[in-house]
């Protein structure tokens, strides 16, 4: 098993992946192009030569970082995959300096038992005005926000 940064030949397993969920309604779909132009956001996690999972750290501020797009492939769930995903993002984030994880799921539990509490996402307007204005979801999304001081 490695963890890795995301290349671009990784982009058609990551883009399966992600949007085998989108389509159960779990998490948000992902273009190939949005994939292509964030791919250094992104960390795979693989085992022989196949990936397994993904996520992303996408910095909004100087102490701000949002951890997104976090799956796990379907069979390989609560195997640790996650949790090890979230902590390369977390040394990642503090390599960068950033103070503050936050994230927006439908899983809160999993985040909880990795530190992050709830929060109000109003209290994220960085997401909301970048993001969430353009998700066909707003402004009725029923996502649950976390956070996570990593300092």
């Amino acid at each position: 098993m490695i963890i890795r940064k995301a290349i671009l030949p990784d982009v058609e397993e990551m883009y399966e992946l992600v949007n085998y969920y989108a389509s159960k309604g779990q998490m948000l779909p992902r273009s190939r192009s949005a994939l292509y132009e964030n791919i250094r956001d992104f960390v795979v996690i693989e085992t022989d030569g196949q990936i397994i999972g993904l996520g992303a750290l996408h910095v909004y501020w100087n102490d701000l970082a949002e951890l997104r797009t976090l799956a796990v492939k379907n069979g390989m769930e609560r195997q640790g995959f996650g949790k090890q995903i979230v902590e390369f993002i977390s040394k990642e984030a503090k390599e960068l300096k950033v103070q503050k994880i936050f994230t927006l799921t439908y899983q809160p539990d999993f985040f909880k038992k990795l530190g992050f509490s709830v929060i109000d996402k109003a209290s994220m307007p960085q997401k909301i005005w970048t993001d969430c204005i353009n998700c066909p979801k707003f402004p009725n999304c029923n996502e649950i926000c976390l956070e996570v001081n990593i300092n």
